[in-house]
């Protein structure tokens, strides 16, 4: 019967790829892939009294006439200015100008990478965890399918973006949770802690960003979609952001929680509530502290050019914490961390509950 499941599990999210997705992005560039052929000219110039990096090259357009184009980098004052060589592979925006079509660079081509990458990661999953590596997998093409298909068009839309980060979860997480785990009790019980777990962090991060004044347009990225987008609630997406951001790490710790009490129940013949909530939660305990350490460093990771921005500021550090791009930051982690928590002995209390009669 559980074979069963899985097999109706896999069919039901195959069939979401019966039927193509198209996933449009704001905007409607024109980007051709092209290939550097040639270098014909590089030197150092001179723009602006400062020394900056010119090259003229010839690039090959990914078109059916295979078109060379001739295009300048480094002719305007830039920041950060990019050596390509022969070879590589960019990306190309055209604009018709006076004289014609102009071509400019502006990326590099890295799906190549990606797709590599992806495989690695593939099979390397396939192989060495099996079916549930397949299953997990599933479970992660299933996430996407509801974030590309359900969430960010609806965010788009103006709709109200904690229930639809809320509402996702509830649909995200039973599915991912027994497509990763398996039908058993020791999965439906990390799924009812996950949701708990989740709408306790809605309530806290709805909280506090009211409380810390957030507006959710502290980022560059925020304030241009706003202005292409004046129909989007930023408050409520950040909000939304931390919704999700939490789901990912829910699904270790409570099933992580809830094999400990099986585990216990199994080995030292547990029975009661008290005595399989005390003994879980000494290893809920360690858990927690790892988690939280891992959580700050992870936030840290990410966010390293922004504290890099703030080492050395001038302004006394009571003062740049009031900065919103700083407060944001400092909220989501410390929402997100107490609702990761809180998991823990919410998941220790079902747990030894409902594992309290099994022998």
């Amino acid at each position: 019967m559980n074979n069963f499941k899985k097999i109706f599990l896999t069919i039901f999210l195959l069939t979401f790829f019966i039927f193509p997705i198209s996933i449009k992005a704001i905007g409607d560039g024109s980007s051709i892939e092209s290939t550097v052929t040639q270098i014909i000219e590089e030197k150092e110039i001179i723009v602006m009294d400062s020394n900056q990096l010119y090259q003229k090259l010839e690039l090959e357009l990914s078109t059916p006439d295979r078109k060379k184009v001739i295009i300048e980098n480094g002719n305007q004052p830039m920041a950060n200015i990019i050596k390509y060589a022969v070879n590589d592979r960019v990306l190309v925006d055209t604009t018709t100008g006076i004289q014609g079509e102009d071509y400019v660079i502006t990326d590099f081509v890295r799906k190549d990478s990606l797709i590599l990458l992806s495989i690695i990661f593939v099979v390397l999953l396939v192989i060495i965890a099996k079916w549930k590596g397949l299953s997990s997998l599933l479970g992660m093409v299933f996430t996407f399918f509801v974030v590309f298909t359900f969430i960010l068009p609806r965010l788009l839309s103006g709709n109200n973006p904690v229930l639809i980060a809320v509402g996702a979860s509830l649909v995200i997480i039973p599915v991912s949770f027994y497509l990763a785990h398996g039908f058993n009790k020791k999965t439906t019980i990390a799924v009812i802690s996950s949701i708990i777990s989740l709408i306790i962090t809605a309530v806290l991060a709805s909280i506090f960003t009211q409380m810390g004044h957030l507006t959710g347009l502290s980022s560059e990225e925020a304030g241009m979609l706003s202005i292409d987008q004046g129909n989007l609630n930023m408050k409520g997406i950040l909000l939304a952001g931390i919704v999700i951001g939490a789901l990912g790490v829910l699904d270790d710790i409570t099933i992580s929680q809830a094999a400990i009490v099986d585990e216990l129940t199994n080995t030292a013949k547990l029975t009661k509530v008290k005595d399989l909530y005390g003994r879980s939660m000494v290893i809920g305990k360690d858990h927690i502290t790892s988690m939280v350490n891992t959580l700050v460093l992870a936030y840290a990771g990410a966010s390293l050019p922004l504290l890099l921005i703030f080492t050395n500021n001038p302004h006394p550090f009571s003062e740049i914490i009031n900065y919103e791009l700083i407060a944001e930051e400092i909220i989501r982690t410390l929402v997100g961390s107490i609702g990761l928590i809180l998991a823990v002995p919410i998941t220790t209390i079902i747990s030894a509950n409902l594992y309290k009669n099994k022998h």
